[in-house]
């Protein structure tokens, strides 16, 4: 996850030595920049440059962590949000999953239970957005804040609209391979296929939004 001011931070799921690590702007030697060693499953990360905080998701414990950016507590770590709704379902283990700022809001989704989420920033009420996105990875929020999702371990993505709908746009005969990660820059899509699950074609594809919802791909 890249600062405004170039700086990288790092996820580093390891355990009890789970932690951020922070990268210079213009490269160098990297340093760990919080450690979390009661995150179970350390996994999304996103950055609110207006409130200078991290925000990072458990996916085993159903937990949003939140680090301090802030001078004087820069590195400070909290456990921000916590609920059934963030918490993995059987037979899948991973809850909370990826997580995006948006419009004031922390967005989180939960693979097991196939749904996204919003958080205020300001409050701690846990609003469902959408449901029935079968194995919701990373997502990404179009210019018109629309958001297209990756679908983990049934290769597929979906456009999610704002009022709760969804439609499937690509699927594994258009080359996803457990797709994991997504990036928006205007209209064009990048995925990220980590082929998990398949072992085969691990991949980047590059698609574009269409102007409506019936030309999306």
């Amino acid at each position: 996850m890249r600062a405004e001011d170039g700086t990288l931070y790092v996820n580093y799921n390891a355990g009890v030595l789970s932690s951020i690590w922070r990268i210079p702007p213009n490269g160098g030697q990297p340093s760990q920049f919080a450690a979390l060693p009661d995150v179970a499953a350390l996994n999304g990360l996103a950055i609110d440059e207006s409130e200078s905080y991290l925000y990072i998701t458990d996916s085993s414990k159903g937990a949003v962590w939140r680090i301090s950016l802030r001078p004087g507590t820069a590195g400070a770590v909290n456990l921000w949000a916590q609920g059934a709704q963030l918490e993995p379902v059987a037979p899948a283990p991973e809850g909370a999953n990826g997580i995006k700022v948006h419009n004031n809001a922390v967005w989180v989704s939960n693979t097991a239970q196939g749904t996204l989420m919003s958080i205020p920033v300001n409050e701690d009420a846990i609003v469902t957005r959408a449901t029935g996105v079968t194995a919701i990875d990373d997502f990404a929020f179009a210019t018109n804040g629309d958001v297209v999702a990756a679908q983990d371990y049934v290769s597929e993505v979906s456009i999610l609209y704002q009022d709760g709908s969804h439609v499937m746009v690509l699927t594994s005969s258009d080359g996803l391979s457990n797709p994991t990660s997504i990036a928006i820059s205007g209209s064009t899509v990048y995925i990220a296929s980590a082929a998990y699950f398949t072992l085969v074609d691990p991949n980047l594809m590059i698609a574009h939004l269409g102007d409506d919802r019936e030309d999306s791909n």
